[in-house]
Order: structure tokens, then sequence, then C-alpha cells
């Protein structure tokens, strides 16, 4: 019963990771950690990303040195560009207390234009197409590396798919055991493939150094202005050596702002473009291992162990977004945009180790759906960039927000540093755009399904909320006319949830009628949403006493936080509020919605969010209340 906008509360340290300087043990092991989690996605991009580029140069023809020289001189400057100067060095400092992500730059813009109705739907759009990226992400990136067993055995290119889609099945079938036992693997294991990358790279640039003049912008300016459409088309497909740049500002808070910084800077950027020069170079020596230039980098001997190696960074890289897919879903049900979902915590010691079954449920549909339409990872890389280019557009117009009022910049002042980067973003999401038809239709029809789905929710519960305080009666009137006539009473304590604080519960409203008792201590507890991911202990919950017989507490729980009654209720003991668990019991009500002969929304919008709250989890087990406490009265209501 989480209200739906969001309210401030009390902001937590930032965690830069630095408290004790670069080379402590805790930066480095921060440094390293961020590898393995925040840099999986990018650093799988040498897969297919170069090839896909290179291939939309050559427009079907063979591939020259015009070509892998305009390639590598994009890829190089869009990784400057977009990841370094945007991501590494712009957004993270956009950090809302410490956390990262769209929806928390969102909530941090919401804060600075709270009546802004524009900055909920910018950050439900890109909220939904990062549920697109995370359905491409697995698929793409466990097709990739399957697909070197067909490089190394050709008559084995028939196993590529049922291989991939049995990988991808064992990885969201184990989602529910957690990750917290094999998460200590993710940093070595990925450490070493940006090892591999950087070695190959060295390998095939040392035979062909000319390569490194890409370096330089004219040769991707020159290509651009010198291919029209064709160069249009290609910088589409090197718009795929930067997915997963978003992330680096999504995941954050795991880490901290330096280390991830500080890993991109000395690790991996240098390891990503070290392989799409030395990819490049092998081309420019060997054109005939255009056919798949990343596994060909490597000798005879090595190319079973990096199929090998190439599957663990995939799976690393699709654990990373599905986590993330958690994270956000979490979220999203926090600030009102999805009805209450399952939460399963896989690990004691880590509050962000959670595991959704809903969720995983859908992402493996949509995976096993994506790998059966497409069935390569060349086909499925028209699909890819869509997505994350519009998750990249819409950050970058929050950005100009946060900028300008956050950080006190002034519009002018936001426009000029942001401006140039969302001129980037759109030319990428135009030359995305243009494959819409081969296969980028897939995360905008997905992204459009979610964003309704998440526009019907917010609307649908306002409407219920504004029936429901019609309905009932205002609780100071409720207290007055008990304490003049009071009913009969029994001992213990009585908590009612509800979402409305001015007004009487339903459940306390429906007690009264049929049981025609009151409890002796009457808590009227509403749940509301901060607009920071976490709050303070001491900032957790507010008491205040309306009589002798009735309190009103208020629990505040950051948007990155699972609402826990049992924790609230510690928090108001030691305010002073005595209960004894076993003599509480905990009254919830349960709407059963149905369509009105006239309804405020449209018909089929009613259904949509008909259907959504048939699926909502337990209130009991979303607010981790004992089940063995709790009441739930029942009520219908017309849209």
């Amino acid at each position: 019963m989480a209200t739906t906008l969001p309210i401030p509360a009390g902001e937590r340290p930032k965690a830069d990771g630095n408290t004790s300087g670069f080379l402590s043990t805790r930066f480095l092991t921060l440094a390293l950690g961020s590898i393995g989690v925040v840099y999986g996605d990018i650093g799988t991009s040498p897969l297919y990303a170069f090839r896909e580029a290179a291939r939309a140069a050559a427009a079907g023809g063979a591939v020259t040195a015009t070509e892998v020289f305009g390639v590598l001189s994009l890829i190089f400057w869009s990784l400057i560009i977009v990841v370094t100067l945007k991501y590494v060095l712009i957004l993270l400092r956009a950090d809302n207390n410490g956390e990262g992500g769209t929806l928390a730059l969102m909530a941090l813009a919401h804060r600075a234009l709270p009546r802004s109705g524009l900055i909920v739907l910018a950050g439900v759009i890109a909220a939904a197409l990062f549920y697109g990226d995370a359905v491409i992400t697995p698929a793409l990136s466990v097709l990739s590396a399957v697909e070197g067993l067909a490089v190394l055995w050709p008559a084995s290119s028939h196993l590529v798919l049922p291989i991939s889609i049995a990988i991808l099945v064992l990885l969201f079938l184990g989602q529910y055991r957690g990750t917290a036992t094999i998460s200590a693997l993710f940093w070595p294991i990925t450490l070493v493939w940006f090892l591999a990358l950087a070695i190959l790279g060295i390998m095939n640039i040392a035979a062909s150094p000319a390569v490194l003049l890409a370096l330089s912008p004219t040769y991707a300016a020159s290509f651009l202005f010198s291919h029209g459409i064709i160069g249009l088309i290609t910088l589409g497909a090197v718009f795929l050596a930067v997915t997963g740049a978003e992330a680096l500002y999504a995941d954050m808070g795991h880490f901290g702002r330096r280390p991830v910084q500080v890993a991109w800077l000395v690790v991996v950027m240098p390891c990503l473009v070290l392989n799409y020069f030395g990819q490049g170079a092998m081309v420019l020596a060997r054109p005939e291992t255009m056919e798949n230039p990343f596994f060909l980098m490597a000798p005879g001997w090595a190319q079973l162990p990096m199929i090998v190696l190439a599957t663990a960074a995939t799976v690393i890289a699709s654990q990373a977004v599905i986590s993330g897919a958690y994270s956000l879903s979490r979220q999203a049900v926090q600030l009102g945009l999805l009805p209450r979902l399952e939460v399963r915590y896989t690990s004691e010691a880590e509050a962000g180790q959670i595991y959704m079954p809903q969720i995983n449920l859908l992402l493996l549909v949509g995976v096993l759906l994506l790998v059966g339409i497409f069935k390569t990872s060349g086909a499925l890389a028209s699909a890819y960039g869509i997505a994350v280019t519009g998750t990249m557009v819409v950050t970058t117009l929050l950005a100009i927000v946060v900028v300008s009022r956050v950080w006190k910049w002034g519009l002018a002042g936001a426009l000029a540093l942001v401006v140039p980067f969302l001129v980037i973003d759109l030319v990428f999401l135009g030359a995305n755009l243009l494959k819409v038809v081969e296969g980028g239709w897939f995360p905008l029809l997905l992204g459009g399904i979610l964003v309704v789905c998440m526009l019907t929710w917010r609307r649908g519960t306002a409407i219920v909320f504004a029936k429901t305080r019609r309905l009932e009666v205002p609780l100071p009137e409720l207290i007055a006319s008990l304490e003049k006539k009071m009913p009969p009473r029994v001992s213990g304590t009585a908590v009612y949830l509800t979402s409305d604080r001015e007004s009487s519960p339903t459940a306390l409203l429906h007690a009264l009628k049929h049981f025609k008792v009151l409890h002796e201590h009457n808590m009227i507890l509403t749940v509301v949403t901060a607009d920071t991911p976490r709050v303070k202990e001491d900032e957790l919950v507010t008491l205040e006493w309306l009589g002798p017989s009735f309190a009103r507490m208020t629990a505040r729980f950051g948007f990155a936080e699972s609402p826990n009654i049992p924790r609230a209720l510690a928090a108001a003991r030691r305010l002073g509020w005595e209960f004894d668990i076993m003599s509480t019991s905990f009254f919830l009500s349960r709407r059963s919605v149905r369509a009105a002969a006239k309804s405020a929304m449209p018909r089929w919008q009613d259904q949509v969010f008909i259907a959504l709250s048939r699926n909502a989890d337990d209130a009991s087990r979303f607010f981790r209340i004992p089940t063995d406490r709790v009441v739930e009265i029942g009520a219908q209501m017309a849209l």
C-alpha cells in the first residue's frame, strides 16, 4: 500500500568508495568487483560489434581498409564520448544518495520538478526499454559465444541453437538460488576475459601496427561524410560497442563512483580498444577472417579455451542484467509503477540479492522467443541498439533537469553541457531506427506493452485512491465519534495498514461494522516511498498520538528497499510505542476491482488494470508481516 508519489527522506552518505585512498584494500576490492558486475555487458561486445559494423560498412561487398579504419575510428571515439565523457566522468556524478540508474535519476528530477508528469513518463519509458535490454543481452551474448563452436568445428553449426537455449534455460532456472555463492568468481573470470582480449589484440596489432592510425577522428568523420546512408547504418552497428554503458550508472550504488571510474579507465577501456584494433588488424591482413574475426584472432590451440571463457563471460554479463531487472522492478513497485511483485531474498547478508519469480519467468519467455525468432547473433544484433539508445536518450533528457535544477547550473549551463551528448544519442537512435524492420520492432513492441502497463497501473491506482477517499470517513471524525460512544473493547493491539493517512482505513470501518468491537490499542500505519534509495534508521518512522486508543505511524522506505513492517515496528518501539507482537493483529484491506458501467478509463485499460491487480503479490508477504497475525477484510470496488 505504498503511495505512488515519492516524498523526501533522509540522505545517506554518498558511496564514492574512496574513503582510504586509491591504493587501499577496500578500494581495490570495489574496483575489481565492479569489473565482474558492471562491465560484463560492454565487455562481451567484441564478440559481435566489430563484425556487424564492418559488414554494414562493406554493404555486402568485400571489406577494404577504408571501411576497417572508419569502423575502428567510430568505435574508439564512441567509447571516448559516450562511455568515458558522458557516463564515467559526468553522469556518475548525478547520483541519488550514492545510487544511480534511470529511476534513481527520475526520482532526483522529480524532486526538482514535483509537478511534472513528463518526468514520470520519461522514467516509465526508460524503465520499459531497459527490460528490452534485459531480454536481448542474454540471448545475443550467449549466442555469440556459442557460435564460436562453428568456427572451431564447422560441422557443429546445427548444435549452436540448442546449446544456447540449454545454457539460457539453466541460467534462468538457477536464479532462485541467488548469486551469493558464485558472485565471488565474477570478477576473476571477467578480469581474465579482459586480459585475454588485450593479449589477442596486441598479438594482431603487432603484425599490422598501421591500424593504430584509426585512433584519429578524421577517419570516423571521413567515413560518415563519404558513405551517406551506409555510414548511418554502420553507425547503428557501431553502437553495439557501447551497449552496456548504462550499467555503469545503474550499478554505481553497489561499488561507488570512483572504483567504477578507475576500473573503466585502467582496465576495461584499454582492453576493449586493443581487442577492437586487433580484430581490425587481422581483417586487414586476412580478409577471409571477416566471417568471425573475434574467435579467429586466437591461435588454433587457444580457440576452444576462448569459447569456454567467452561463454562464462556472457553468462556473467547476462546475470548482471537479470539482477538489474530485479532491482529495477523492485524500484518500479516502490514508485507505484507496477503492482506488488513477490520478492525473495537469496542472501542473509546482502539486501540487494533478490529473486523475483514473476520477472524471471517473463524474462525467460522473452529470451527464448528472441532466440527462436532470430536464431543467430547477427540477426539478433539488429534488435539490440534501439532499446539501449532509447534508454540513453531519456537518461540524457533527465540529466538536463538534474544539472539545471539540482546542480544549479541554470538552463543555459545545463544545455551547454548536455545537448552535445543528446545530439550524439539522437544520431545513434536514428541510425538504429533504420533497423526496425530487421529486428528493432521487438524491443519497441516489448517497451510499448510495458509503458502501457505502467501508465495504466499508475492511473488505475490513482482512481482507486480517489474513490476510496470519497467512501472513507476522515480519521479525526471517526476517532471523535468513537470517544463519545466507545464500543466494547478487546485486549491487544490492532495495526491497520492504509495508503491514506488522513482517512479511516477501510479495514477498520469494516471491523467496527461487522465485529462491533475495538482493540485496546490501535495503530494506523501508512507506508510511503521516499525519493531517495534508502532511508536512515532514525528517519524510518514518525509517530503521532491521536488519542488514548489511537496512534498514527508513517513508515518511510527508499525506492531501492523492500518495505519491512517488523523493522518499522521495532523502530517505533524505540520511540516509545509499547506492544507485544503475540497480541498484535494486522488488518489489511483486500480490494476486488471490477469495471464500472462508466469508467474513468477505456474498457481495455480497465481490463489491463484488473489483470495486473489480480496478479499482485499478497500484501502480508510483500510487507513481510507474520502471516499468522494477519486478518484480511475484502471489499469490492468499481473503477
